[in-house]
């Protein structure tokens, strides 16, 4: 029988990749949009040429790959920019998705995108989960991880949808305010309900 298929997101900071990566380990095949993200900006890829068009050459690194970095920079001060590389990115990122999940032999298996509510994501799963936590604690937990400093971590958190936005789109949330033991234990609690789904209904 064909997978069905969990969407898994929270804003940045939130833990989902922690939760994601539990997940994996319990056999659960994940499909992560940040890395279809990265897959499809390759230098040997046609988007990666047409961003470099488009911003200028300080958006690659020496080596010819993506400079992530500048580029992050670039659109999230500006928002015509940002729309502009997601029209371009998006239909080339759900492509790689597809195809990748279409790989899966898991009773189900996981989208993981932090914007999976934003982009037209969320229709290719069956049932979503959000990895919730409060604002202070996002803001946080990403200043500490990306050594970001505290505008720049707001910004995305803006251009991200808003935690209600998110919580209204949710089947399931598990809220990660404790330790990574907690959210964990959680996992393994989600995981086995998931087991008894069919096409992500009970």
């Amino acid at each position: 029988m064909k997978p069905w298929i969990l969407g898994l997101t929270g804003g940045i900071g939130s833990g989902k990749s922690a939760a994601a990566q539990h997940f994996r380990t319990l056999g659960v095949h994940l499909v992560d949009a940040d890395e279809a993200a990265r897959w499809v900006v390759e230098p040997d890829r046609p988007a990666l040429a047409k961003i470099a068009e488009h911003f200028g050459a300080e958006v690659l690194l020496p080596d010819g790959h993506l400079a992530r970095a500048a580029l992050r920079a670039r659109v999230f001060q500006n928002a015509e920019e940002r729309r502009w590389l997601e029209k371009l990115l998006h239909p080339l990122i759900r492509q790689e998705i597809c195809s990748h999940l279409e790989r899966a032999s898991s009773p189900y298996a996981i989208l993981v995108s932090p914007l999976l509510v934003e982009t037209d994501q969320h229709k290719m799963t069956q049932r979503i989960l959000v990895i919730d936590v409060p604002e202070s604690l996002q803001l946080e937990r990403a200043m500490q991880r990306d050594q970001a400093d505290r505008k720049q971590v707001e910004a995305i958190i803006k251009a991200q949808a808003s935690r209600e936005e998110r919580l209204r789109h949710a089947d399931d949330v598990l809220v990660n305010d404790r330790d990574l033991p907690w959210l964990y234990s959680e996992v393994e609690r989600l995981h086995r309900f998931y087991l008894t789904l069919r096409g992500g209904q009970p």
